[in-house]
Formats: structure tokens, C-alpha cells, sequence
């Protein structure tokens, strides 16, 4: 992935996935906008695992979302990456670590996993709509990074990426 080069890819959360299968006109407008400049969107393990957990168990009109954004993801250009085994253990630490420090909710165990996740990828920015990532204090976020040895991650409101990039 190193190729790519990590100004060009974007990390996705679940949450901008099923605005995307619920057809937000924003959602959509930011994917198109960042893969006609040449941005790789991408979505990790985590991301996909809450999808599949969803479309089983959450009730209507979660379940169906979740389904269709699954179905859809590659269709819209979205990208996976895995994880090796060494950096799910590291990511687990890194998530844990958020949550003890009350950076992350103890019940959004996955957003401190896909925060590890970005960040092991080294994808600088998190695009969500989530609102409890987007709620992170940003130094102490940066901070954690820092004592962790790990890549920032910046989260961001495709939105507001929007608005940027006019």
C-alpha cells in the first residue's frame, strides 16, 4: 500500500457507509468528489465486521443498510485493508488505551479500534459522521498517538471536507 502514498488515501468509518446506503446526497458527493482527484477510500476490519454484525442482528432499518452498504462498498470504490496478526494486537492495546483514558465511551470499543486501525495504516485522516469520534479532544488524542509510537489521525466530517475542498 505504501505506493499509494498516504496524502491520496482516506480511511472510512462504518457510520459514512451507511449514510452512503441510505443515500445521503453528501455521503455520496464527498466519494465522488475525492476519487475523481484521485483519493483512495479505504475501510478496515473493524469497519466491515460491524456492517456484517449489523445486517444480522441490529433491528429495521439498520439491518437493511447494513446489507446494502456491504453489498455496495465495492461498487462505490471503497477499499479494504486487513491488518496482520502482530498489528491486531497492537491495535487492541492502542484501543484499550483509549478507553481508559475515557477518550473513547467504554460501550465504542470498535471506533477505538478503527482509530488503531487507521493509524496502523498510516492513513492520516478518519472521515465519519460518527458523532463520538468526532467529539474526541484532538490534543489528547494526538497525545495518546505520540506515547503509543503510533501515526496520527486526524477525524474529520466529510462535510466539513467538503467545504474544504470548494
Amino acid at each position: 500500500m505504501a505506493e499509494l502514498g498516504p496524502r491520496k488515501r482516506l480511511a472510512l468509518d462504518t457510520n459514512l457507509l451507511l449514510d452512503m446506503a441510505e443515500e445521503r446526497d453528501w455521503a455520496h458527493e464527498f466519494r465522488e468528489r475525492f476519487q475523481a482527484v484521485g483519493y483512495l477510500l479505504l475501510a478496515g476490519p473493524t469497519v466491515f465486521q460491524e456492517l456484517a454484525f449489523a445486517s444480522l442482528y441490529e433491528s429495521e432499518p439498520k439491518r437493511s443498510l447494513a446489507r446494502h452498504a456491504t453489498a455496495r462498498a465495492r461498487a462505490w470504490g471503497i477499499g479494504a485493508f486487513d491488518l496482520s496478526s502482530l498489528q491486531r494486537g497492537i491495535a487492541e492495546r492502542f484501543a484499550d488505551r483509549l478507553l481508559m483514558r475515557g477518550l473513547v465511551p467504554t460501550e465504542e470499543w470498535n471506533d477505538a479500534m478503527i482509530l488503531a486501525e487507521v493509524s496502523l495504516t498510516e492513513c492520516p485522516l478518519l472521515v465519519t459522521s460518527d458523532k463520538h469520534l468526532l467529539d474526541i479532544d484532538e490534543d489528547a488524542l494526538r497525545i495518546a498517538f505520540d506515547e503509543a509510537d503510533l501515526a496520527s489521525v486526524h477525524i474529520v466530517h466529510p462535510k466539513r471536507l467538503l467545504r474544504a475542498f470548494k
